[in-house]
């Protein structure tokens, strides 16, 4: 019987490994930056919000800079061995914060660091694969990003059940090992490098050699943007609902289990089948998680929803990075991961705080509703562009 992972490359594996083990450092940490905060180091509730805003701002505004950088250093690996190591280096500051603002220093250089991994990172995923296999290989590596997800947080209710509250610092320090443990897996990883192209042109063209089917594609990809709010306000709304914070938390790690499960059949999908209509079938399952929490009234439809949204998520995360590096050229191609990642990361940002305002105006419906409107047109706009045609690649 054949082997479903046997055909996905060296370099797929070795970067698959690094984000396992990266992501079990971050989501160890995360659970635990609220409490951690405000009960170990005395920062009024409001110091929360700030060090988180600062934290993914600083990560949405490296993006297209690390990408930009990478095509004109005509190099990869020198920006994702950094990136990895910036946040190791910034879980070691979070651990020995004196006080919250350098605690939010900490957070900064732990997520500037993936700002300047994550876009090479991405483009020596598409190098490593040919087109025909793409969508399996970066299926492969959210996968196993995910997989550190599930783990991160289930080590983070053990360590909360076994020794308290008390001893949080010690948890931020051990996330720190796999964190480390990353950095030394990324620096087997071979270099792929970009194909060379005159100096003076990289920087400041490579944007202009993406096709129109890129920035019609990250159009209509914005508007699904918009409605796109925090995680946060699903685990706002499940515990709206009744469950408990440790039922919460368990909730989310199904909803990172089937995330990790579907990653790597539906990137195979997409090698079969037009990427965006994919892309579309995700938005739309996407919706109707949104407007399932827009209506639910008992806390039984959590365990449903959370596993739906596991399924929206693995239809798109890997799946649009690898059409956007099948659209781009490859002198191009962390340049158009980088944009791309900036733009929907500071969109994020932007529903978030309109989700917010919608919750305290109007009330969890509206915020809601107003996601699953907005995933729906943007699945409207995808489709009608992928069959008139302008979504082609080339």
């Amino acid at each position: 019987m054949a082997r479903p992972f046997a055909s996905i490359p060296r370099t797929a594996w070795l970067l698959g490994l690094t984000s396992l083990l990266a992501d079990i450092s971050s989501e160890l940490v995360y659970p635990l930056i609220p409490i951690f905060l405000t009960a170990t180091l005395g920062a009024p509730v409001a110091a929360v919000g700030l060090v988180e805003g600062v934290a993914e701002a600083t990560a949405s505004a490296t993006r297209p800079l690390a990408g930009r950088w990478s095509d004109a250093a005509g190099a990869r690996k020198p920006f994702v061995v950094a990136g990895y190591a910036l946040a190791a280096l910034g879980k070691l500051i979070l651990f020995a914060a004196p006080t919250w603002g350098i605690a939010l220093a900490g957070r900064a250089v732990d997520r500037f660091g993936k700002g300047v991994r994550t876009p090479p990172r991405d483009a020596m995923l598409a190098d490593a694969a040919p087109p025909a296999m793409r969508g399996r290989v970066f299926g492969f590596h959210r996968a196993m990003d995910t997989l550190g997800a599930v783990v991160g947080p289930l080590l983070a209710l053990a360590f909360l059940a076994a020794v308290g509250q008390e001893h949080l610092r010690w948890a931020i320090g051990l996330a720190a090992i796999p964190g480390a443990a990353a950095v030394l897996v990324v620096a087997r990883v071979p270099e792929t490098g970009a194909p060379p192209v005159a100096t003076a042109e990289r920087p400041a063209t490579a944007h202009r050699r993406l096709p129109a089917a890129y920035w019609l594609f990250l159009g209509a990809t914005a508007i699904f943007m918009v409605g796109n709010s925090s995680d946060a306000f699903l685990i706002l709304r499940s515990k709206d609902l009744g469950l408990t914070t440790t039922s919460v938390v368990l909730a989310y790690v199904v909803y990172n289990a089937v995330y990790a499960i579907l990653s790597y059949p539906a990137g195979a999908l997409s090698d079969h089948l037009p990427r965006p209509a994919v892309v579309i079938g995700g938005q739309l399952v996407f919706a109707a998680v949104y407007l399932g929490f827009a209506s639910a009234s008992a806390p039984a439809a959590v365990w449903l929803l959370f596993p739906l949204y596991g399924a929206y998520i693995a239809a798109t995360e890997g799946i649009v990075k690898a059409y956007i590096a099948d659209l781009a050229p490859p002198d191009a191609r962390t340049t158009a991961l980088g944009i791309f990642q900036g733009l929907t990361g500071g969109l994020a940002l932007v529903a978030s705080l309109l989700a917010g305002v919608l919750w305290d105006a109007f009330g969890p419906r509206a915020t809601f509703g107003f996601g699953a409107g907005a995933a729906i047109l943007a699945a409207i706009a995808t489709a009608t562009l992928l069959a008139s045609g302008r979504l082609r690649t080339t």
